[in-house]
């Protein structure tokens, strides 16, 4: 095993036990994360889009387990599900949300009745519980990422009527303007983004038959793009950060024909992509959030093949880094929530 002594070999497994957590707990070695199941989304679903606010997970839009696209707003206050909402307009799927303070910002996306991208911005309060329409993006797209830093709304890649492109659009929530900022180094959509330090992190990507392995950093002072260690090529998992570690989530190979499990770790300062522990439910369109401590991966298609129609599932799966000494949790999925009407 990489960074263990190899004196440990030459003992018991009890004083190999007892090196391996001093090495852990000394921060030489990382622990690898634990999984367990959190109940279900009332309404499976797939290309949606999921943010979390201070007190609760939301999943907004996508395509049902039945092919339909899916219009209840659905509401995760760590321990059950409810619906709060529906949709203004017809239903979206890739769209990309994000959420300040208590507003979540759900722009552009396919029409699922058209399957045209839209341009659509809506801006959805969790007090009051209603919708009302924000500046429309600078054109239509679907299939982007969407990340809050310093304050702004980051749109990167996706993909309009024609191919997939390279644009990044920057929305100030204050003066409710877009503008155009340094564009990806290659047209691609579906790939994950995260807010990490003073910098912006694009990972994976696909255009077409092809993924992308490729990762960048993003400066806003410098306006400009650097390349960052690869990964295998993939299109349509999650990331987040968690203690300064970026951690993607499953996804999508085309070149292996397969709906990804796998989790990889980008640590402080790392030059490389180190494994960790796999997803329980190999998903694309994994969707992954940060909330109470803890990263969720809220539905996503166990499916594979089918873009940003893809049938959804209603899975739902808790990640946490475990704390020295802290014994393991119980692996038992809980019951599904039953679902409650919006009030």
């Amino acid at each position: 095993m990489k960074g263990v002594p190899h004196t440990c070999r030459l003992f018991s497994p009890v004083f190999c036990a007892v090196v391996l957590s001093l090495i852990v707990a000394s921060g030489a070695v990382r622990a690898a994360g634990a999984w367990r199941r959190e109940p279900d989304m009332p309404t499976p679903r797939s290309a949606h889009a999921v943010v979390a606010t201070a007190e609760a997970i939301y999943a907004l839009a996508g395509t049902g387990s039945d092919g339909q696209p899916v219009l209840d707003v659905e509401r995760f206050d760590g321990t059950r599900w409810s619906r709060v909402a529906t949709l203004p307009g017809e239903g979206l799927n890739a769209s990309a949300a994000a959420a300040i303070g208590d507003d979540i910002y759900l722009i552009g996306g396919f029409g699922t009745t058209t399957n045209r991208p839209l341009a659509s911005v809506h801006r959805f309060n969790v007090r009051t519980r209603t919708w009302s329409d924000e500046a429309p993006l600078p054109a239509p797209r679907g299939g982007h990422a969407a990340v809050v830093h310093g304050g702004m709304i980051h749109v990167i890649g996706g993909g309009n009527s024609v191919s997939t492109i390279d644009d990044h659009s920057v929305f100030d929530p204050r003066s409710r303007r877009w503008t155009d900022r340094a564009r990806l180094p290659r047209r691609m959509g579906s790939p994950a983004a995260v807010s990490l330090g003073n910098r912006i992190v694009s990972i994976g990507g696909r255009s077409g038959p092809s993924d992308f392995g490729d990762v960048y950093f993003y400066d806003p002072k410098a306006d400009a793009w650097t390349a960052g260690p690869s990964i295998e090529p993939r299109g349509t998992a999650g990331a987040v950060v968690l203690k300064g570690a970026v951690y993607l989530f499953g996804g999508e190979s085309q070149a292996t024909g397969q709906v990804l499990d796998s989790v990889l770790r980008l640590d402080p300062g790392g030059t490389a992509w180190a494994a960790d522990a796999p997803m329980p439910t190999a998903r694309n369109f994994a969707r992954a959030v940060l909330f109470k401590g803890a990263i969720y991966v809220v539905g996503g298609s166990t499916s594979y093949g089918s873009s940003h129609a893809s049938r959804g599932a209603g899975v739902v799966e808790r990640f946490r880094e475990p704390e020295p000494n802290e014994p393991p949790e119980p692996r038992e999925p809980p019951e599904p929530s039953e679902p409650t009407s919006c009030t």
